[in-house]
């Protein structure tokens, strides 16, 4: 069962490995379930059943007009674990797919859901506001914005990557082959959903959500994430969640998925293993 379809009939791509207990695994802004692969990988390897699937707009999913919106996109959580029959399920959010975990707790009462992650997450508001004073400021992501529109393979390639991963100018934690590999998924995607996500993840403000977490919550978030900072993100989250562990990786970029991806396979087996 490659493709689920959704309420409003869009074609979700859906990779299931293993068996035993589910976990689903929700993907970053601008790649797919791809991803996720090195976790799938140990998870099923450890009797886990790893299910991730590819973003409503994003991989090899459809590519409606709308429905980028994070109610929405929390009913398409909640159709591809009805279709693959997964209960009992830990549900782990990287990044933008963090809000959706949010959203879906809220929007969905958490059914199914015995244990939740947020990872690098965009959880519970990323903009600069009077009462959010330590988020990011509104002309980073009218940047973001426009540097999508002006040369998308460019910007996400020479720019958003390069931050996303922690590149500098003396040290790189990745290879110019990740950066590359990373920009082809991405733009896999199409420029409308890619955009509207961007606003939904830049926009959408989660702290309603947070009392809806009534499981254990894993959050796992870099100090030296400069895409997500932790502050107005992991931090902000932690205090917000009853029942939360916060993990801190000490100088990790937003990609730690990739640079701390042993370490991050570990904690999960960890977690999941309660």
């Amino acid at each position: 069962m490659p493709y689920v379809k959704t309420r409003d009939g869009t074609d979700i791509y859906v990779k299931d490995w293993g068996e035993g207990r589910p976990v689903v695994l929700l993907h970053g802004w601008p790649l797919s379930a791809d991803m996720w692969d090195a976790q799938m990988m140990a998870l099923a390897e450890a009797g886990f059943r790893a299910i991730a699937y590819d973003r409503r707009g994003f991989g090899r999913s459809g590519q409606p007009w709308s429905g980028y919106d994070y109610d929405t996109l929390s009913d398409d959580l909640a159709d591809v674990l009805e279709a693959t029959g997964a209960q009992d399920a830990a549900v782990i959010g990287f990044s933008m797919g963090g809000g959706e975990v949010a959203r879906y707790m809220s929007r969905h009462g958490g059914k199914g859901v015995i244990a939740a992650g947020l990872i690098a997450s965009v959880v519970p508001y990323m903009p600069k506001t009077d009462d959010n004073p330590q988020g990011t400021d509104q002309s980073v992501f009218d940047q973001i914005g426009q540097g999508l529109r002006n040369d998308r393979a460019h910007f996400l390639r020479h720019t958003f990557f390069k931050q996303f991963f922690g590149v500098g100018y003396i040290t790189s934690p990745v290879s110019d082959e990740v950066l590359d590999w990373a920009t082809s998924v991405a733009m896999q995607a199409g420029l409308k959903p890619t955009l509207a996500c961007a606003e939904a993840f830049s926009q959408t403000d989660f702290r309603p959500d947070l009392p809806a977490f009534r499981v254990p919550t894993l959050i796992v978030h870099g100090t030296g994430d400069q895409t997500v900072p932790i502050d107005p993100a992991g931090r902000a989250a932690a205090a917000g969640i009853a029942h939360s562990q916060l993990v801190e990786y000490d100088g990790a970029p937003h990609g730690l998925n990739v640079t701390h991806g042993d370490r991050l396979t570990s904690d999960l087996l960890t977690f999941l293993g309660r």
